[in-house]
């Protein structure tokens, strides 16, 4: 019996990683060459340019079996689902950079700190790193899921484009601030960031030319018709993307 669960097992994470490595990417052209971005898992995505591959927030159950290793990994929390050793470790290569929050450096020792306010230059890339965090929800009263200055959005810019990922966030006002953003990857997700109608009107702030949910609820469901909704008649275009493929 342990055998037969062993290998059904088995199938099932293969089918899940096949459906993961079939995933299409989006690509965005800039005055600089495309920018192609695959979701992967979750919060991993995996961005590239000039030759050069970003990854972002890599951590189980992501399977980035196939994909090229990174030039650059960027993480943005410390929890489970943004930040794993392992997964860091398979990604790199010689010369791989890694930055990330100093309350990450503190596990991931051989990233770099980049803070809240800091913008860095990469390669071709221009690199932000924006505020994230709970003004209201938490494990506890008093006590926030993601406290301000310890985790990192991050607003990434090439030729002329600017990418913009949420990290875990509510309806902060330094996201509702943000300017000239083409692309926004929004977290929705409870009880720990947004509900998709809170995310909307976050979105509704900026005014992104493309909002796509990401870091989202599987199982339950999470509603993204309801994120959809309501930006109708914005003229912000809503992208969904499978970040949770389905076995078969």
């Amino acid at each position: 019996m342990k055998l037969l669960l062993t290998l059904a097992a088995c199938a099932a994470f293969t089918v899940s990683a096949q459906a993961q490595m079939a995933r299409p990417a989006q690509t965005f052209d800039t005055s600089a060459g495309p920018v192609k971005i695959t979701p992967i898992y979750h919060a991993a995505m995996m961005i590239q340019a000039g030759g050069k591959v970003i990854l972002v927030d890599p951590a189980k159950p992501a399977n980035i079996t196939g994909l090229p290793q990174a030039d650059l990994i960027l993480i943005t929390d410390i929890h489970g689902d943004h930040m794993d050793q392992n997964l860091v470790t398979t990604a790199s290569k010689t010369g791989t950079e890694i930055w990330a929050p100093p309350a990450v450096v503190k596990t991931i020792t051989t990233a770099q700190p980049i803070s809240n306010g800091e913008t860095k230059k990469w390669d071709k890339w221009t690199i932000e790193a924006i505020p994230m965090y709970n003004m209201e929800r938490g494990p506890a009263p008093g006590k926030f899921f993601h406290d301000k200055g310890r985790g990192n959005g991050y607003v990434l810019t090439y030729g002329g484009k600017r990418f913009y990922i949420s990290g875990d966030t509510e309806n902060i006002p330094e996201m509702r601030a943000l300017k000239n953003i083409d692309v926004a990857f929004i977290c929705m997700n409870l009880p720990y960031t947004m509900t998709p109608e809170e995310a909307a009107e976050a979105v509704k702030a900026f005014k992104p030319k493309i909002a796509i949910p990401y870091h989202y609820s599987a199982n339950p469901p999470t509603d993204l018709s309801a994120f959809q909704k309501a930006l109708q008649g914005t003229g912000i275009e809503v992208r969904l993307l499978e970040w949770y493929p389905k076995a078969s």
